[in-house]
């Protein structure tokens, strides 16, 4: 049975002061509480249904996991989703993980600006996909440990290592050999432009794009070209940051390949 004080606790992890104050954060749903226990992620207490527990508990005795049977009635208390999965861990946050050095040697995803929690998730785990290890977030994108983020990535949080830094002060710091491309309106076409296979791609945010500050910075503009039988006025104003993200890795590493 749960008590007050740990509703009061899972609860408190759902706002990022008090995330950054006890170091740990949520995870929920069957495959992302699956995923972080076999992850090198530190899982403080996991809360869920006996139904769950029953299919996962030999991982949770191998790795001496504290674990309490919860009721549908209860996970409904604590749950952060629209709809109560079943299962929810709290899982310590790991060191803050070091920015990638400058010298480059593979694709490196550069956030910008990027608020929509869903949007952060959702490119964690492209980045997954594409086999690219490390994204360096603006300090204006929104908290990797938000649940929804959490949540987007279905687990691939924990093979993505996420930093958050200046973005201009990191961008400024690589060497003038490595290439950054930024996406624009007004960029080369991707599909018939050369790639370099490694360096730096700039995803700006959902409202505004990629911020002045950062502009400055970019050596290589390019564009995802629109296809449409209707009139040059007549088509979709943009692309969701995630969908531009997944076309443009695809076609880098299609070029690898």
């Amino acid at each position: 049975m749960l008590s007050s004080n740990q509703v009061k606790h899972i609860h408190s992890l759902q706002q990022k002061k008090f995330r950054e104050i006890h170091r740990q954060f949520l995870a929920e749903g069957s495959k992302l509480v699956t995923e972080i226990l076999e992850s090198p992620y530190k899982v403080v207490d996991v809360y869920a249904l006996a139904d769950w527990l029953k299919l996962n508990e030999s991982i949770l005795h191998f790795k001496n996991i504290p674990f309490t049977e919860i009721s549908e009635k209860e996970m409904d208390r604590i749950t952060a989703l629209s709809s109560p999965s079943p299962a929810l861990a709290i899982v310590e946050m790991p060191a803050i993980p070091i920015i990638p050095a400058p010298a480059i040697h593979d694709l490196v995803l550069a956030l910008d600006d990027i608020r929509d929690p869903g949007n952060l998730g959702t490119i964690i785990r492209i980045a997954d996909w594409f086999g690219i290890e490390s994204i360096i977030c603006s300090e204006n994108t929104v908290d990797l440990y938000n649940p929804k983020v959490i949540q987007a990535t279905m687990g691939s949080v924990a093979r993505v290592s996420v930093v958050y830094c200046n973005l201009p002060e990191f961008l400024s710091s690589l060497d003038p050999v490595i290439k950054i491309y930024g996406t624009f309106p007004e960029g080369e076409n991707i599909y018939s432009m050369k790639l370099d296979p490694k360096g730096i791609i700039l995803i700006g945010s959902e409202s505004s794009g990629i911020s002045p500050e950062v502009v400055s910075k970019v050596t290589d503009k390019i564009s995802i070209p629109y296809f449409t039988t209707a009139t040059a006025r007549d088509h979709a104003e943009s692309l969701n940051a995630s969908v531009a993200t997944a076309i443009v890795c695809s076609e880098f590493r299609r070029r690898k390949g």
